[in-house]
């Protein structure tokens, strides 16, 4: 189905080429970025992330069948003391492969990095209220609703509010073990 492996500075034009608009890179990838999106930016991004003790890995997501390059995921705010880590940036770029039901795969893999590689204990995410089908995505995969943070993130003249939702390694593992 996919396999993740780590973003490259090879994969950056393609990455560019996914995102569309000023609000597309703020839900893709909250302030971490500036639009428009720069060789410049995501290369600081690579130095800073993949290497052992990095808090930040990021994965380019590559459909088998195809071998072609298909997504973007990262874990970032990796904290080894607490056993914690966000996932971040989510995407399937592809128009081709969008609506297919890759998410939960891509999801699962870098859980199962998260939760075995890192050996982690919460994986946690911030999703924009409007964003349903990311909601129920996340839902299905066992994460839990923290809360609701209103109106954090100003976007032109709006306001967006996002909830703050977390899984831990038990209850991932309880749910791929069943």
């Amino acid at each position: 189905m996919i396999e993740l492996k780590h973003f490259t500075e090879e994969d950056i034009p393609q990455l560019i080429s996914w995102i569309s608009s000023p609000e597309f890179l703020f839900q893709w990838s909250g302030t971490g970025f500036t639009y428009p999106l720069t060789d410049q930016q995501l290369n600081k991004y690579l130095n800073e992330a993949n290497k052992d003790g990095a808090k930040n890995h990021a994965y380019k997501v590559i459909h088998l069948e195809s071998s072609k390059v298909i997504g973007h995921i990262s874990l970032g705010s990796i904290n080894l003391r607490n056993r914690n880590a966000r996932m971040c940036r989510v995407l399937i770029g592809d128009d081709d492969m969008k609506g297919k039901g890759l998410a939960p795969f891509m999801v699962n893999k870098l859980l199962n990095i998260a939760f075995e590689q890192f050996d982690l204990h919460k994986v946690s995410l911030a999703v924009y209220d409007f964003n349903t089908p990311a909601l129920k995505l996340y839902q299905k995969m066992g994460f839990k609703t923290e809360g609701l943070i209103r109106e954090a993130s100003r976007i032109g003249n709006d306001y967006w509010s996002y909830y703050e939702m977390s899984i831990l390694g038990r209850e991932w593992r309880s749910l791929i073990n069943n």
